[in-house]
């Protein structure tokens, strides 16, 4: 049994100008204290053709966490765009928070972010190269993509020397099991802000 759940994300600030940082009200539940930190991420999916434009936009430390219920403003910067492809930058891609205990990930809350200009014209005849001055984005709060994993909740996590450190945002359940073989998804739920 998981000794830690994710009961609520609120999206704030939504929908706001592509430049204003990404907040989210995280609520967890903790069933006994937890001695080690939790760490929560949020990764930006720059695009859906490879993982090498995911950006982890900021990583932090929750703990130790006692028994209980407890609630936290997560805010991150907005990614960098010349990170994103210039084929990818309107449209929807994928935000995430992700919750790891031990170096494991336990929990990844996903959301659909819709990137778009607010002014007629620009949808209308867009630029060759992507004004994020003018691109407002959108998160889809209503209908989070919540996926649970279950984890060995007191022995750290080995690392692997030859793995790469940053998380990144796959696009498939078979792409989380391949990147995660050692804590297999025990329960994928799609209900809107039913965690």
């Amino acid at each position: 049994m998981a000794k830690v759940q994710i009961s609520n994300v609120v999206v704030l600030n939504n929908p706001a100008p592509f430049f204003s940082p990404f907040q989210f009200e995280v609520t967890l539940e903790c069933i006994e204290d937890l001695p080690s930190d939790i760490e929560c991420k949020i990764v930006y999916v720059g695009s859906a053709e490879s993982e090498e434009y995911d950006q982890t936009l900021d990583s932090v430390l929750v703990g130790p966490v006692p028994s209980g219920k407890h609630m936290f403003v997560f805010q991150a910067d907005p990614p960098d765009p010349s990170k994103i492809p210039e084929f990818d930058a309107l449209g929807v891609t994928i935000v995430l928070v992700i919750c790891s205990y031990l170096g494991k990930e336990f929990v990844r809350v996903g959301y659909y972010v819709n990137n778009d200009y607010v002014d007629p014209e620009l949808r209308e005849n867009p630029p060759e190269k992507p004004q994020f001055d003018k691109v407002q984005k959108n998160i889809l709060a209503t209908d989070p993509r919540v996926t649970r994993f279950k984890i060995d909740w007191e022995t750290p996590a080995q690392t692997d020397p030859t793995q790469d450190s940053n998380m990144s945002a796959p696009s498939s359940s078979s792409q989380d099991e391949a990147l995660m073989p050692q804590m297999p998804p025990v329960e994928m739920s799609m209900d809107a802000m039913a965690f």
